[in-house]
């Protein structure tokens, strides 16, 4: 059991050029972020620099038997931290990530299982963020967010993620 103010053992990076294996780092990230086991995530993949989930609403239902907001907004904001994280563990760099700003906009209910999207929100931000991270040891980058149930969009997110200098 995860205890209050320890911070939680960092996945071993994958050997250099490799790929995070999906299933290995969700695994880990339950175990990291004990609420994760809750929020129904099926599955990750990459496709380029977009990252996508594939989730179960039931976990997250509200009163009203649609989607919660408050579950919604979390795992928005979660894929963005878990897009900066698998960035920087293919370029070898084991960095602590933040979300520094975060909005979702709600559009439409969400009514059954779903799929969510990330990407940067600027085509030229991962190689903004390498240069900063060159330059002055940390950076930040801006993600946008989709949520998609079946061909509608529910859900517009974004945030802005930091990454720390080396402690």
């Amino acid at each position: 059991m995860r205890e209050v103010g320890v911070p939680h053992p960092r996945l071993p990076l994958p050997s250099p050029g490799g790929e995070d294996d999906p299933a290995g780092f969700l695994a880990w990230l339950g175990e990291a972020i004990p609420m994760v086991g809750h929020l129904g995530i099926r599955e990750m993949h990459r496709d380029g620099d977009h990252l996508h989930w594939s989730l179960a609403l039931a976990p997250g239902l509200n009163d009203k038997g649609t989607g919660f907001g408050g579950a919604l907004a979390a795992q928005t904001t979660l894929l963005g931290w878990c897009w900066t994280t698998l960035w920087l563990r293919r370029r070898g760099l084991s960095r602590d990530v933040v979300v520094a700003e975060a909005t979702q906009r709600f559009l439409a209910p969400v009514t059954g299982d779903y799929r969510l999207e990330c990407l940067p929100e600027d085509e030229a931000g991962p190689e903004r963020l390498a240069a900063r991270l060159a330059e002055k040891g940390r950076g930040r980058i801006a993600l946008s967010q989709r949520l998609w149930c079946g061909d509608t969009l529910c859900l517009e997110a974004r945030g802005d993620y930091a990454v720390l200098a080396k402690a």
